[in-house]
């Protein structure tokens, strides 16, 4: 979320974000309220100076053996005022709450302001898409007749919009999601962490899901914990109402997990195959980073996903997202999208974000900067009394990438490396994964 003396010292900054990213909210509103709240609570305090002189007042007169009866009744009244005045403040509060948890992050001055996914930029482009001798098959076709996908048996077993993996298809998704920790762990230095798939209300608020994204969440029936959207949520969530040590920023950690998304603003959308399926798996990267140092980390992640792509000899390109297609918390995103010859679609298979202090201050993520050791500064400014004491904790900034995400990678790989005989070669970064398999036939 974002700071609350911001929004009140730089309210046309807010109005001109949020406006940028499409949303509806009356700032001059929120501002109102929060007006009301503090002058209420300046109101209370006075009233309690009130109560205490009175109360002092009853004192003395006691020991006087004086009747304070009518100071006693004047009290009543002021600690009923009091009382009053404290539910209308927690009221205030609520809708304050309810208010601030629904802006977003303010987009970066760098993204570019459009409506939509139509003012994207394309900031680069990878690899060559091929030209095949015969017509690409798309990654149903190729499934089917290699007996590795089947949606008919998935719709059977859980209904519309999923899928199940067979054979070398359930060993192809194992052996990506492997290789891609491998190499994050290996070569880019995160650390590997395998959080729960069900997280509370407070986790999903914290990363900015809720209340915003609720419908397109699944909600368990009797507890309040839902099943996670992607693993941001949980690692992100490591390091709640944390205060982290400088020395240990920055913190990297690569998830693997299953992700679970109703899709229910899908409506209209290519749902065909695994173009849109409620249950995928994904790598993901986290990063908690030290606030100068979050626009470099981001196209350090930005690096990280593509590394993965790359290896998979996958032609790409990076999408610089514009103000209306950001998230809800970013501010500022990049898309990579892979051609699929088969379904003729750019598909995204990752977005590499940083959301700056916005998910640290709904999850209360902090680090403590040090002060100089002593033994380092000069005998005379430390006499002097020059020796600075260490800042207050400060928000840390976090970011997140995919590292990247099925089942789209999967629709590219069947698509782009498939043969006329119907076959599928295997990235040969990928081969040792998969019990050095070459072909799928």
């Amino acid at each position: 979320m974002l700071d609350m003396k911001f929004i009140r010292e730089n309210p046309d900054i807010v109005k001109k974000g949020i406006k940028d990213k499409r949303v509806k909210l009356d700032i001059d509103e929120f501002l109102g309220l929060d007006a009301r709240r503090r002058k209420l609570l300046t109101e209370v305090e006075g009233l309690k100076r009130e109560k205490n002189e009175v109360s002092a007042k009853i004192g003395k007169m006691m020991k006087k053996k004086e009747n304070p009866k009518d100071l006693i009744a004047s009290m009543k009244t002021v600690s009923q005022k009091i009382a009053d005045f404290k539910i209308k403040v927690e009221e205030i509060e609520q809708k304050c709450s309810d208010f601030i948890y629904n802006i977003p992050n303010l987009p970066h001055n760098s993204v570019p302001v459009g409506p939509g996914p139509e003012a994207n930029k394309t900031l680069k482009e990878w690899g060559k898409i091929p030209e095949f001798t015969f017509e690409p098959k798309n990654h149903i076709e190729i499934g089917k007749k290699l007996g590795i996908l089947d949606f008919g048996k998935a719709t059977k077993i859980s209904g519309a919009g999923f899928a199940l993996y067979i054979g070398y298809g359930a060993r192809l998704e194992r052996a990506l999601f492997n290789f891609m920790l491998d190499l994050h762990t290996g070569r880019h230095g995160y650390t590997e962490v395998f959080p729960p798939f069900l997280v509370n209300r407070k986790s999903m608020t914290a990363t900015g899901q809720l209340p915003k994204l609720e419908d397109d969440m699944y909600k368990l029936k009797d507890e309040d914990l839902f099943l996670i959207p992607t693993a941001e949520v949980p690692v992100t969530n490591i390091h709640a109402n944390e205060v982290l040590d400088e020395e240990k920023l920055p913190i990297s950690y690569a998830a693997y997990t299953a992700c679970f998304r109703r899709e229910a603003g899908s409506y209209g959308k290519d749902t065909r195959g695994l173009m849109r399926v409620h249950q995928f798996d994904k790598v993901e990267m986290v990063k908690f980073v030290k606030p100068e140092n979050s626009y470099s980390a981001l196209e350090k992640l930005l690096k990280d996903a593509e590394d993965v792509i790359q290896a998979l000899e996958l032609p790409y390109r990076v999408i610089e997202l514009s103000t209306g297609d950001l998230s809800f918390a970013a501010s500022k995103c990049y898309d990579i999208e892979l051609w699929a010859p088969g379904v003729k679609k750019w598909l995204e298979v990752s977005s590499c974000s940083n959301f700056t202090d916005f998910q640290a201050r709904r999850a209360n993520i902090k680090f403590s900067r040090h002060r100089r050791d002593p033994a380092e500064i000069h005998p005379e400014k430390l006499h002097a009394g020059k020796l600075k004491a260490a800042k207050k904790p400060e928000y840390v900034h976090t970011l997140n990438g995919s590292g990247v995400a099925l089942a789209r990678l999967v629709i590219a790989i069947l698509e782009i490396h498939q043969n006329k005989d119907g076959s599928v070669k295997i990235p040969k970064a990928l081969r040792p994964f998969i019990g050095d398999l070459e072909v799928i036939k």
